[in-house]
């Protein structure tokens, strides 16, 4: 659902997830050219109707929450990264990022190397 959302309520969503929870200032001030605060409570209002946040109070303010939980979201961005700029290359989308990494630590190494033998093993 989250892919077909439109793009300034996914910007909201996202920014939520990146969060883990915020008010309708925090996001606004997370958000990309400056939309008016009755704008980010219509994008909230929006996003919680369809089921994809939920609110708390807090000293008299709403605290915005996602409900999906951020690892699954991960996981479906970071398919449809993985799909639209790497054809669906899973090694290509691995490949350019580790060419963002200016130095892997041997805890990253080691990481890295238990999750290739892991899909090795899957696939096998």
């Amino acid at each position: 659902m989250i892919e077909s959302l439109p793009r300034r309520e996914r910007e909201v969503f996202e920014i939520l997830c990146r969060l883990e929870e915020g008010t309708a200032g925090a996001v606004r001030n997370a958000m990309s050219g400056s939309p008016s605060d009755s704008a980010v409570r219509t994008l909230l209002s929006r996003l919680k109707a369809k089921g994809l946040i939920a609110h708390r109070t807090e000293n008299q303010a709403y605290v915005y929450a996602p409900v999906p939980r951020p690892e699954a979201v991960a996981d479906g961005a970071l398919r449809r990264l993985v799909n639209t700029f790497f054809n669906g290359s899973p090694a290509s989308a691995a490949t350019a990022l580790l060419g963002l990494a200016s130095q892997l630590d041997p805890e990253e190494q080691a990481t890295l190397r238990r999750a290739i033998d892991d899909a090795g093993e899957r696939g096998a």
